[in-house]
């Protein structure tokens, strides 16, 4: 379960300061996959790095009950300096799993070749974004955040991607960001709007699509 209490979320820019995310509060029940939508710029990846811990909010307090990944796709916690066998060690310990068995899993299903021995500043964002939904992957979370990250890689990778996540919504939470209505019908059982700030929440996809069709994102 995740529960989010007035969260407020601000950014200074040249022409003052950003309010991205207004005082939101919620609950993320466990079991019951979450999808996101809002238009570009909305705040929906802000509230994903604020959700998982790796951005804190301005004001307010988040809950989190179980393990929490990091955003499925983000990688600004990778060492460039380090490889990517080095970096798989290093979150395997972190969170207290089987070293090699973690390291080995996201050498498999990153499909880096010999790149997962080299430096990660050496790597493409692509093969950046790889590395990060392996390492997800290759941990049992109890909430996994996803940010587009099926559309990574070709045809045949993000068929692998999404085989993955749906092995995983059999036992774990699912909290999705995405533009395409038809990946929140597949995955999601509820869905709620990011706009102007605040998170509205709606008892079904289809209500939530007839509302985000009908005025805009």
């Amino acid at each position: 379960m995740i529960v989010l209490n007035e969260i407020t979320k601000t950014y200074p820019t040249l022409n003052g300061v950003n309010v991205v995310l207004k005082g939101i509060s919620a609950v993320f029940p466990e079991r019951k996959n979450v999808g996101i939508i809002g238009r570009n710029g909305a705040g929906k990846s802000t509230l994903m790095r604020l959700i998982s811990g790796s951005e804190q909010p301005d004001s307010g307090t988040i809950f989190r009950r179980g393990r929490v990944s990091w955003p499925v796709g983000f990688s600004g916690g990778f060492s460039g300096s380090l490889t990517g066998a080095q970096n798989a060690r290093f979150v395997a310990r972190i969170y207290g799993m089987d070293i090699d068995a973690v390291a080995a899993f996201a050498n498999a299903f990153s499909e880096l070749g010999e790149y997962f021995y080299m430096p990660v500043k050496t790597y493409s964002s692509g093969m950046r974004a790889r590395l990060a939904f392996a390492l997800s992957m290759a941990i049992d979370f109890d909430v996994y955040l996803v940010d587009e990250i099926t559309a990574v890689g070709d045809s045949r990778f993000q068929k692998k991607c999404r085989a993955a996540f749906d092995d995983r919504r059999d036992r774990s939470t699912l909290i999705i960001v995405s533009h395409d209505m038809t990946t929140i019908s597949n995955y999601c059982d509820t869905c709620a709007w990011l706009r102007n700030g605040q998170l509205h929440f709606y008892d079904t996809i289809e209500e939530a699509k007839a509302a985000y069709e009908c005025y805009g994102p």
